[in-house]
């Protein structure tokens, strides 16, 4: 049941209001629309589902008060939300999804409460899509430092609004997504009232046409040429001996299974069986024992590297001199020995930080399971081969600027170590994994997944998967990539398109309230 405070309210037409049964059906009419975007997110292919979402969303929110309105967006939130994150509570429980889903749902309720507000205005259906993206730079910035994880750019990889990531990036991404369904859903409320005059009807054609059309004639721009040469890069995924939160007690076992699965790949070579890799990447956790402390664990790493016989770009946990973790990626060279690192610097909450923690221990005693990692402060590039490999870490990829940073920081190649483990056999990793086929559209890089358990893969600069494995299973992807130094549009404009998009959104709303407090005053 709906909280008084945010349910939404029946639309009043002189002293009759509209029946309940009309104001139940507008609220599973949001919830199905919600879930039409959920639908739109891989695994599945049905990207086009998410314009058709936000039709239903547009159609809804039209001439409604803000208190209605924000309880319908608060409804479309739940109906996107719940099933998305549902991952969330693999082996926590309901205790973590369903409120993680309720907030990110309220939250998407807040630019919903502003659409009916803008749509009055001149431009109104770009308007409110301009509010759509503002309402996704609130997610990312709040709460806990933000969980962008539900961006409609990363519902996109199959369509053809995926080419527009190379000039806006994700922001703009979700605004043609957006404004494509709002005035899909203008076109069709208009139709139903028997608005069909060509002026009326002009105005939301557009708004559906001219993103499609930019989108596909975006798409012949974005650059796939390998103009700093190509790589053989190894992406090994070891796999974990079960999954579940308690992986970590796997340790050693997690450390052995991918030293055997790199020794496995060189012998492999050796026989002809593969091609020499210039380069291997490990997940995220693959040594989850400290080799810089840990002598067994440098051995064995040690050995994997002079056996294959090139650079390696692992995942582990490295203890600090203040006796606390972090999550790092170290350049182990098959020579030298370990010559660079990597620190996760977007930490996930509820994972490797725990915020308030006493708090939410009242609920669970799951939270004491939360580590206390201590952030990194620098993107870092490791020079693997003719490669220069910027690193993203798991969860950071869901962040636009962290992910810029590390491509902008002289890089040709992009990689993402990951650990699915925890959450099974469930969406998430496929959902992270269009996030990676976003990003190398958006950087135009290349992108190496390596995942413990999978799914890992090998993503082309356009954002294609050219390999990849299945889950909880041992492989070794090789694959002949290109290395690109070109800087796409999206690149060097950096976060501009998103602040610009921002600002509009927050200046339209101004003048909104502004209106609407005039007129009634009249």
């Amino acid at each position: 049941m709906v909280a008084p405070a945010i349910s939404p309210e029946p639309e009043v037409t002189g002293s009759a209001a509209r029946p309940r049964a009309w104001v139940a059906a507008r609220a599973l009419a949001a919830l199905g629309a919600g879930a039409l975007v959920y639908l739109s997110f891989p695994p599945r292919t049905l990207w086009w589902l998410a314009p058709v979402g936000f039709a239903v969303l547009g159609w809804l929110l039209h001439g409604r008060r803000p208190r209605a309105a924000l309880g319908y967006g608060f409804l479309f939130g739940m109906g996107l939300m719940t099933p998305l994150l549902a991952w969330t509570g693999i082996f926590v429980g309901a205790v973590a999804w369903l409120p993680l889903s309720a907030l990110e749902a309220l939250l998407v309720g807040v630019p919903c409460m502003a659409i009916p507000l803008v749509t009055r205005l001149r431009g109104g259906l770009v308007l409110a899509a301009l509010v759509w993206v503002a309402g996704e730079y609130l997610r990312s910035l709040f709460p806990f430092g933000g969980f962008p994880w539900a961006k409609i750019a990363f519902s996109q990889p199959e369509g053809p609004f995926l080419h527009l990531a190379a000039l806006g990036g994700t922001p703009l991404v979700a605004f043609a997504v957006a404004l494509a369904g709002l005035g899909l859903g203008d076109l069709a409320r208009r139709a139903a009232a028997r608005e069909t005059a060509p002026r009326l009807l002009a105005v939301p054609a557009l708004a559906v046409i001219i993103p499609l059309a930019a989108a596909v004639a975006t798409g012949p721009l974005v650059g796939t040429d390998a103009d700093a040469g190509e790589v053989t890069v190894a992406a090994v995924q070891g796999n974990v001996p079960r999954a579940g939160l308690d992986f970590n007690a796997q340790r050693r076992a997690v450390l052995d299974n991918h030293v055997r699965r790199t020794e496995q790949l060189a012998a492999d070579v050796r026989s002809g069986a593969a091609a020499q890799p210039d380069l291997v990447i490990w997940p995220e956790n693959a040594s989850d024992i400290d080799p810089l402390r840990n002598r067994d664990a440098y051995q064995l790493i040690d050995k994997a590297a002079k056996d294959i016989g090139v650079p390696i770009a692992l995942g582990a946990v490295v203890i600090g001199d203040d006796k606390l973790p972090r999550n790092t990626v170290i350049l182990w060279d098959p020579q030298r020995g370990p010559v660079d690192t990597y620190t996760k610097r977007q930490l996930q909450p509820f994972g490797e930080t725990m915020p308030m923690r006493s708090f939410f221990r009242l609920f669970s005693s799951a939270v004491d399971r939360a580590g206390n990692f201590v952030p990194g402060d620098k993107a870092t590039v490791f020079a693997m081969d003719d490669a220069r490999v910027a690193l993203v870490t798991c969860y950071e990829v869901a962040f636009d600027g962290v992910v810029r940073d590390s491509v902008r920081n002289g890089s040709n190649l992009l990689a993402v170590p990951t650990n699915n483990a925890t959450f099974g056999r469930s969406e998430m990793t496929y959902q992270q994994l269009a996030m990676d086929r976003v990003r190398a559209v958006e950087h135009g890089r290349a992108v190496v997944v390596a995942a413990t358990s999978g799914v890992s893969a090998i993503v082309r600069p356009d954002g294609s998967v050219s390999k990849s494995t299945d889950l909880f299973t041992p492989a070794a992807l090789v694959e002949r990539v290109p290395l690109r130094t070109a800087t796409t549009i999206a690149d060097r404009l950096g976060a501009w398109p998103e602040r610009v998009m921002v600002a509009i959104a927050l200046a339209a709303l101004v003048v909104a309230v502004a209106r609407a407090r005039r007129d009634q005053v009249k």
